[in-house]
């Protein structure tokens, strides 16, 4: 019998141990997410010490990437070894695209860029000043990385996007080195304010959710406001856009980014019938067959006059658009690098750029706007 109690006894406490143990450990189990309302591809849950970001990969359908987002004063959390940890707020940044400048703009955290790669391509006025003093160094991405000089800039946030191409896929690389680095997907969203949203992810490393948030909603507010303004328009006109480039006219997809913007500024797109978030390679034929008679023609790549476009191919002036003169190129504040706002400040204000296109499309509900990015071509 007394081997039977102590068997008993052991039993007991074994349960009793357990069950401190399942006690101590469901406060890390049991956070709660807060899911944007726009964007598909990132989602941030809060726990008691710290906050997991959790960005999915549309690359690979079921592949996802988590940060663990651990204040800097408090004591590490016992955390998964697979997830990278990054304390906040962060306070040197690498931005490897320009869409983060925007965001970074948007949030008041220019003053914590460190570092910046493709430096031609940036077009905010103070970042390109402070790369010219040196006070923000240009790095280099892709198969020019360098390791050493990304380990001496001690950054303690690398901004980055999944990129899909393991020869530009630099993510891996850095992590090895034991850097900071964050994989984005906000070029992956389909709709305009769900980009604009990930400025609530990046808030998120410098501890101003709240800020973010103010933000994102005062721009997603105007932006339905304007997206209303043309719902009840009774004849759309018909649009298409792009230009052939290495050979192909890549056409944005019926469920595209792109595709979505020209809906809400009341265009009918030719295209939006496509099942496509991407794009469609396309040839010039192809195009006129469906485009020929079109009323529109918008973003015809890099060509910033209608001259430009007949010496590139005299087809182009072929297409109603072109003789009618209604060709509108996103070009107005590009400079001579290529730099051009629109993917800085624009991806994190889409109802800048949707003003815009209602302008383009219906000029008569916007009389008195200038237009921000975009221009009519001569």
């Amino acid at each position: 019998m007394p081997m039977l109690k102590s068997y008993k006894y052991l039993a007991c406490l074994a349960l009793s141990v357990a069950a401190c143990l399942i006690a101590e450990a469901q406060p890390a189990a049991t956070g709660t997410t807060h899911s944007p309302r726009y964007a598909k591809n990132f989602e941030i849950t809060h726990f008691a010490t710290h906050r997991i970001a959790t960005i999915r990969n549309q690359h690979r359908s079921t592949a996802t990437h988590q940060y663990a987002l651990v204040p800097k004063d408090a004591p590490l959390p016992d955390l998964p070894a697979d997830i990278p940890v990054i304390r906040t707020p962060v306070e040197r940044v690498v931005a490897m695209e320009t869409v983060y400048i925007g965001y970074l703009e948007a949030l008041g955290k220019l003053d914590t860029i460190i570092g910046a790669a493709t430096a031609n391509y940036i077009s905010n006025a103070d970042v390109r000043a402070a790369i010219e003093d040196g006070s923000i160094q240009t790095v280099q991405s892709g198969a020019a990385l360098n390791i050493e000089r990304m380990l001496l800039l001690q950054p303690d946030l690398i901004l980055t996007s999944i990129s899909g191409d393991p020869a530009f896929d630099i993510s891996a690389k850095l992590a090895r080195s034991g850097l900071p680095v964050v994989l984005s997907a906000g070029y992956m969203e389909q709709h305009p304010l769900a980009r604009s949203e990930w400025i609530k992810f990046i808030a998120a490393f410098f501890d101003a959710d709240a800020q973010a948030t103010d933000r994102f909603d005062t721009i997603a507010a105007r932006y339905e406001t304007l997206r209303h303004t043309v719902q009840q328009v009774q004849h759309p006109p018909t649009v298409f856009c792009g230009a052939p480039y290495s050979g192909a006219w890549h056409m944005a997809g019926g469920e595209s980014y792109t595709a979505q913007a020209i809906r809400d500024a009341g265009g009918h797109y030719l295209w939006s019938d496509t099942a496509s978030s991407g794009a469609i390679p396309l040839d010039t034929e192809r195009v006129f067959l469906k485009a020929a008679h079109a009323d529109i023609w918008i973003n015809p790549s890099f060509y910033q006059s209608r001259n430009e476009l007949y010496a590139a191919d005299a087809r182009f002036s072929k297409f109603h658009a072109a003789q009618s003169g209604y060709v509108f190129n996103n070009t107005k504040q590009r400079s001579a690098s290529g730099a051009n706002p629109i993917w800085e400040k624009g991806m994190v204000q889409p109802d800048d750029v949707l003003a815009d296109l209602i302008k383009v499309f219906h000029p008569e509900l916007m009389p008195d706007s200038e237009f921000i990015y975009y221009e009519q071509l001569k």
